[in-house]
């Protein structure tokens, strides 16, 4: 009788799931939210609570967080990771400090202790990689100059999170210093092994994992990062590192051919990680942080445009475009409910599930927007007061796939006079 409870239960979330993504994407909006509610609706104090299923579905929740980082490896190589770090970092850095220390005063303020700051530090600075990716799809955006921008920015803030989880995952813990300093010391060195690794014999690793067959290369995939993952936090490292690195030492057609495999895997087990963590957030308790959330959303997703202005002019980009990355970098999503995941599975403080879920729902919601409406604000910007310096100066008028252009265009005027003012030998 049990067994049949939790499959009626588990076949109602997924085809609950299952709807709500279809609505999503008939509205060209990230599911994400939606996927929240739906955890907020079953859980405690919920429209209809679950009972036996909630254990299976923690399980699944778990194996979403891995298998979101794992394929967020998957996105990158070791050197692509060494040459972001090279040539971005100083962005990184500016978008450490805009973006972490709002949440981080926000805890403070609200009494909630060191730990708790730092968990909120996490929550407010790590933007969606997955919900910016598909809205700079949508809006044709992917060739546009700023976009390797605010790819790098993503890039340096996946590779930070292999450094802050196992600090998050130590505090959260409650170890103590010196136990604290041993996890941060194997989470850095196994990260830095794993890229030396992946550098040097990166085409060794994907040989033996290579498969011609679909179904085996799935499955040495999959057992390789789930068994990583749970060696990692038996280490007292988070187990999403360990599929993050997992990801980083398999490159080529591996990546590729497991990529396209996994990610209907992913998509599922994701969705029930934002279950689960609606299902561990009682709806009559956020009404009461609404307004600090409201706060904290309002003021990073002005220190998110700031962050993406500074960066895209660092690269010489447009005004039009600095503004473009500002607005897309706004959204957050799976990787603050994976942050806050962890305080609240560890019972840190009651207040943070909710504020943490209501903050990600206003902002994954505002994100999309702040990306498309940035476009018509640049135009009545430059319009106003001019473009940005040099040959990259455009006026309001100018389109998206003009200004792609401009640079060439200028050196091709630039190349003309040349020939027409050369003096003959």
């Amino acid at each position: 009788m049990h067994s049949a409870v939790l499959l009626i239960e588990f076949g109602a979330i997924i085809l609950c799931l299952g709807l709500l993504g279809r609505a999503a994407a008939r509205l060209r909006f990230s599911p994400i939210p939606l996927y929240l509610l739906a955890g907020l609706a079953f859980g405690e104090g919920g429209l209809l609570p679950l009972g036996a299923s909630e254990e299976f579905v923690a399980t699944g929740a778990e194996i979403g967080v891995i298998l979101l980082l794992l394929m967020l490896g998957l996105e990158y190589t070791a050197s692509d990771l060494v040459s972001n770090l090279k040539a971005h970092y100083p962005s990184g850095l500016v978008d450490f400090t805009l973006n972490a220390l709002p949440g981080a005063v926000a805890a403070l303020l609200l009494g909630w202790g060191p730990v708790a700051a730092v968990v909120l530090a996490g929550v407010t600075w790590i933007s969606s990689s997955g919900v910016i990716a598909k809205v700079l799809g949508d809006l044709g955006r992917v060739g546009n100059r700023e976009t390797p921008v605010i790819l790098s920015i993503l890039v340096l803030e996946d590779l930070a999170m292999a450094v802050y989880l196992p600090i998050v995952t130590a505090l959260v813990a409650g170890v103590g210093l010196a136990a604290g300093s041993v996890t941060l010391a194997i989470a850095l060195g196994a990260a830095g092994l794993v890229l030396f690794v992946a550098v040097r014999y990166g085409r060794v690793i994907s040989r033996f994992v290579s498969s011609d067959d679909p179904e085996k290369l799935l499955l040495v995939v999959l057992g390789l990062t789930i068994l990583v993952a749970g060696l990692a936090q038996q280490l007292q490292v988070s187990a999403a590192v360990g599929a993050f690195l997992v990801g980083i030492a398999l490159s080529g057609e591996v990546a590729e051919g497991a990529h396209t495999l996994l990610s209907p895997l992913r998509d599922l087990f994701a969705a029930m990680f934002f279950v689960f963590f609606g299902l561990h957030t009682d709806p009559a308790s956020i009404p009461p942080v609404l307004l600090p959330a409201l706060a904290l959303a309002a003021v990073t997703a002005l220190t998110k445009i700031v962050t993406g202005y500074w960066a895209a002019r660092r690269a010489g980009i447009s005004v039009k475009g600095r503004l473009r990355a500002g607005g897309a970098l706004v959204a957050r999503g799976e990787f603050s409910i994976v942050i806050a995941g962890l305080a609240v599975t560890a019972g840190i403080e009651p207040s943070l599930g909710p504020l943490a879920t209501a903050y990600v729902l206003i902002l994954v919601v505002l994100g999309p927007l702040t990306a498309r409406y940035t476009q018509p604000l640049a135009a009545r910007l430059t319009a106003r007061f001019g473009g940005g310096p040099g040959p990259l100066r455009v006026t309001g008028r100018l389109s998206e796939a003009q200004e792609r252009t401009a640079p060439e265009a200028e050196a091709e005027r630039e190349d003309g006079v040349r020939r027409q003012t050369a003096v003959p030998d």
